[in-house]
């Protein structure tokens, strides 16, 4: 029931402002993306056993600690003011764009991701946005990045509106799911239209996705350090996805 990644082809890559490297994009003009093949596997009966690991996936994962407290705020937005820094791009093939007082992010080919991101750079960080499915298919992801270097080198926080989460590590454009080896569902995530707050947390090499303050998953990699937040939404087998998000918010942990 989960979806599988793998390799992305090859891009062309130009250096723009900030010294963020990004692809050329479609009809010429700079756009972040990168083309994330994305395979849904055939459905098989299940065994007992896998059956009964996929019914315990359902639930979310406890916290017996709870969640860590915040110590401040080092970044938000909530993007009324379209000169805070965000790409501000569109084109016949999506955008990534300020839009009635959110950040939409329009993804009009298959198989493919695109983002935003304000151009900062931070440490350890909690973020904390609202994304809300304007259009599209269910079959869909979006959330957040933390540790953006380039194009081809960050960590991406997932969920879906068919209710699908993972936490995949980017490295020379190569995705990885980290801690499993597809997305997995959870009832935590409110399916199809509706609103969903995602919270990831990048604290030493630890890395956790949570949706609606129920804990998703938790993972451990010491490929990246500092760098970038970030948004991010795709496509699987249909185009057209279409997320808003609202309410973004980096915090000290």
């Amino acid at each position: 029931m989960g979806r599988r990644y793998g390799s992305p082809p090859s891009q062309e890559r130009v250096n723009l402002a900030l010294g963020r490297e990004r692809p050329a994009g479609p009809d010429d003009q700079p756009y972040k993306e990168s083309g994330m093949r994305h395979v849904r596997p055939a459905l098989v009966p299940m065994s007992f056993m896998v059956a009964v690991s996929l019914a315990c996936s359902l639930s979310p994962v406890a916290d017996p600690a709870g969640p860590p407290e915040s110590s401040g705020t080092l970044f938000d937005d909530d993007f009324s003011d379209t000169s805070s820094g965000w790409d501000s791009v569109r084109t016949a093939e999506g955008m990534t764009d300020y839009d009635g007082g959110a950040y939409r992010i329009v993804v009009e080919r298959d198989t493919f991701d695109y983002w935003g991101n304000p151009g900062l750079s931070f440490g350890d960080v909690r973020v904390e946005v609202d994304a809300t499915k304007g259009g599209g298919p269910n079959d869909n992801d979006f959330g957040v990045q933390c540790r953006y270097q380039d194009t081809d080198n960050f960590y991406a926080f997932y969920i879906s509106s068919d209710g699908l989460y993972g936490i995949a590590k980017i490295v020379g454009g190569e995705y990885q799911l980290l801690g499993a080896d597809d997305l997995l569902p959870s009832d935590s995530i409110r399916q199809g239209e509706s609103t969903n707050h995602i919270r990831a947390d990048c604290i030493g090499s630890r890395l956790t996705l949570y949706a609606n303050g129920d804990q998703l998953h938790s993972a451990a990699d010491d490929t990246f350090a500092t760098g970038d937040v970030g948004l991010i939404a795709g496509t699987f087998e249909d185009p057209g996805a279409d997320i808003s998000f609202d309410n973004f918010v980096v915090y000290q942990p």
